[in-house]
C-alpha cells in the first residue's frame, strides 16, 4: 500500500502554495544522532478525523481542510494555505468510531488567528484544536511520499531515539511540506514526536 494522498489545489491556495507557506514557531535545542530535538510554540490548528486506508484518509482530510480554507465557512474568508500538511494514526481508543483505521489530518492556522477568531467551518468534520508548547524530536528526509520510505524512516527514528534515551511523549505526525508538482527528489518530509523533557 502507497502512503501518498493527492493534494489538491496546492498550487492555487490562498497563500500562493506550500513553498512559502508559513510554519510552526520552534527553536532548535540540540543536534543528536541525524535528529533535531525542538522546542515547539504554540499553535492552532483546524483538524479532521477520517476513516478507511491511509491513501484514502489522507486524500478526505485534505479535501475537508482544503475546502474550509477556500472559504468553506461562515463568512466564505479565504485563509492561507501553511505548511506542513500532517498527518497522524490515531490511537484505537480515540477515534470517533473505536474499530481503528483511523487518522488525524490537520493544517495549522495562520498565526494572525486565534481559536476563537477564526470563522466556523460547515463541515462539521472540520474542527478546531490548539496545539501546546512541547518538545519533539524531528526526523526530516526528503523523497516521495510512500509507505515502504515512511516506515523505513519511523525506524531511524525509533533508533536514534533509544540511542538517546529519549522518551516518547506522543503519536508519531508524518509532516510533508511540499506540493505534488515538486520533484520528488527535492520534497522535505518529516517524521516527528513529541518527547519527554530530560
Amino acid at each position: 500500500m502507497r502512503l501518498m494522498p493527492v493534494f489538491l489545489f496546492l498550487a492555487l491556495t490562498p497563500g500562493g502554495g506550500l513553498m512559502a507557506a508559513e510554519r510552526p514557531s520552534f527553536a532548535v535545542e540540540r543536534r543528536v544522532s541525524g535528529l533535531e530535538i525542538r522546542q515547539y510554540r504554540p499553535y492552532v490548528v483546524a483538524q479532521t478525523e477520517v476513516e478507511g486506508p491511509i491513501e484514502a484518509a489522507g486524500n478526505e482530510g485534505f479535501r475537508r481542510l482544503a475546502g474550509y480554507i477556500f472559504g468553506g465557512n461562515g463568512t466564505g474568508q479565504k485563509i492561507a494555505m501553511t505548511a506542513p500538511v500532517a498527518m497522524a494514526i490515531l490511537p484505537e481508543e480515540t477515534q470517533i468510531t473505536p474499530k481503528g483505521g483511523g487518522f488525524l489530518v490537520q493544517f495549522m492556522m495562520p498565526s494572525s488567528f486565534t481559536r476563537a477568531s477564526l470563522p466556523p467551518p460547515k463541515d462539521g468534520r472540520v474542527t478546531f484544536a490548539e496545539v501546546p508548547a512541547r518538545r519533539v524530536a524531528a526526523l526530516a528526509y526528503r523523497g516521495n511520499w510512500s509507505e515502504a520510505r515512511y516506515q523505513a524512516h519511523l525506524e531511524k527514528l525509533r533508533a536514534a531515539l533509544a540511542k538517546e534515551g529519549l522518551k516518547v511523549a506522543g503519536t508519531p505526525v508524518w509532516a510533508r511540506y511540499d506540493p505534488p508538482f515538486m520533484p520528488t527528489f527535492l520534497r522535505t518530509n518529516e517524521i516527528l514526536v513529541e518527547v519527554q523533557a530530560p
